[in-house]
């Protein structure tokens, strides 16, 4: 008879536990009068009726003040009073992990809600762990296809890079992180939902991702009605589960919306033990947690997490604190413009606004070369908006200029894609390169055009009247 398990589960046993008891419940916290826990511990409140089959309370230890512990529920604090029991479990949030994840949806504490049971673990681990080690990660060289044009040809993503999609709201992240599940090159796709509104997860689900989307996806999901806990929870079950697959030897592709959602959780609860907020009201720890979480996606000696996460700026204003924060931290960014969504110019990508840190390692020298002239073309034409908007411009004044408006329809196409549009990525770099190949002139009197034809990055419908003479 095996007794190794029985002699394991022997040493872990605590000879004495001291229970506390609730004190105080103001706002978010919990305050208790123990049990002895250290930061980050989950205890149990043992609310009426857990005797009857009613499950405890799940809380977690935040901090401590005056002698007392400051817990925070991972539920809804209904039913809790004074004096009741708080256990102390010995261990963080810890999650259930296995291949039987994909394509199942859970919640921010990793357990499913789309009415299935529960896949079959093979490992179970916390939520939050360390980075890799700095010096073991391996350089990134590859490409990592998103199945977006734009992206691939002008700002491209390796495996293991960390990319961030700055944009306010209504521009089409949502539609543009689905068009990225589906087209990746990637093995494995983890989504996580933080802070989403009820109704956009379904439709995302079904719409946005697709069933051939979500046959190699794990969606976490923490809407917006959740505890602020459970919101910042979803992001670390989310990184853990990637972790895991990586960890197997996949390259996995880990898209969080939203970055900013997560950092206004994480606000919440450090206001609520008392730290005093500095930047716009954004506390110490927010700051002090984005690094720890963003800087677990990465390479690896097996495998790589490629990862995406979404800023919601506030108000269009892209340096605002979280934005500049997460700018300084990932290896690139895309900014998506709303005036070109207004203008029906979808992904709405601002191309002179975004960039990625590694397309010296992921691009030839041609096509590199290529992309630049195309963002010199752009932002030529960017430089001479306004001139071009009121009929002020003269042909020939300007030779970039000339160039950019011959070639403008052929940009706007270029850079539009339909949600359901195959391309291939040599294709399009071909494409590119005949882009930023030989010009054509434009010339006649160029009256002005229509007001409000105005494009991000100075880009205008061409003038009525205007000829193109190949050079």
């Amino acid at each position: 008879m095996d007794l190794a398990p029985a002699r394991e589960r022997l040493r872990a046993l605590d000879a004495y536990r001291m229970n506390g008891r609730v004190s105080e419940l103001i706002g978010l916290v919990v305050e208790s009068r123990g049990p002895e826990a250290s930061v980050g511990e989950r205890c149990e409140i043992l609310v009426p009726g857990h005797r009857a089959g009613r499950p405890p309370l799940q809380a977690e230890v935040v901090g401590f003040r005056e002698g007392r512990t400051l817990l925070m529920p991972l539920g809804e604090p209904a039913g809790v009073g004074p004096g009741q029991t708080v256990v102390a479990t010995g261990g963080a949030l810890r999650v259930d992990l296995g291949a039987g994840l994909l394509g199942r949806v859970l919640d921010g504490l990793g357990r499913p809600i789309d009415g299935m049971p529960a896949p079959p673990a093979q490992a179970r681990r916390p939520v939050d762990g360390p980075p890799p080690d700095p010096l073991g990660r391996p350089p990134i060289r590859t490409p990592m296809e998103l199945g977006v044009r734009a992206i691939d040809t002008l700002m491209p993503c390796g495996r293991g890079q960390r990319l961030g999609i700055f944009a306010g709201s209504g521009v089409g992240k949502s539609t543009l992180m689905g068009m990225m599940a589906r087209g990746t090159s990637a093995d494995v796709n983890v989504i996580a939902l933080v802070g989403e509104r009820g109704r956009e997860v379904r439709e995302f689900i079904e719409h946005d991702l697709g069933p051939e989307g979500l046959a190699r996806s794990v969606v976490v999901v923490a809407t917006s009605d959740q505890p602020a806990l459970v919101r910042i929870k979803a992001a670390f079950v989310a990184t853990a589960i990637a972790e895991f697959f990586r960890d197997r030897g996949d390259d996995v592709l880990l898209m969080m919306d939203s970055v900013t959602r997560l950092a206004t959780a994480q606000r919440e609860v450090g206001l609520a033990i008392g730290e005093p907020p500095a930047t716009r009201g954004y506390t110490p720890s927010v700051f002090a947690m984005l690094p720890r979480l963003l800087e677990r996606a990465g390479t690896a000696p097996a495998g790589s997490i490629t990862a995406l996460y979404t800023v919601l700026v506030e108000g269009d204003d892209m340096n605002e604190p979280v934005a500049d924060a997460v700018r300084s931290i990932l290896d690139g960014h895309v900014v998506l413009s709303r005036e070109l969504a207004h203008a029906h110019h979808y992904p709405a990508i601002d191309v002179l606004q975004s960039v990625s840190r590694l397309a010296p390692q992921l691009l030839g020298p041609e096509h590199l070369e290529a992309g630049g002239r195309l963002r010199g073309l752009m932002a030529a034409h960017k430089r001479a908006g306004d001139l071009i908007a009121i009929g002020a411009y003269v042909p020939g004044s300007d030779p970039r200029v000339d160039e950019a408006r011959a070639k403008l329809e052929d940009i706007l196409g270029f850079l539009r894609q339909g949600t359901g549009e195959p391309y291939s990525r040599e294709e399009a770099l071909g494409r590119l390169l005949a882009l930023a190949g030989s010009a054509g002139t434009v010339v006649g009197e160029a009256p002005a055009p229509p007001a409000g034809g105005g494009l991000t990055g100075g880009f205008d419908p061409l003038p009525p009247g205007a000829q193109v003479v190949p050079a």
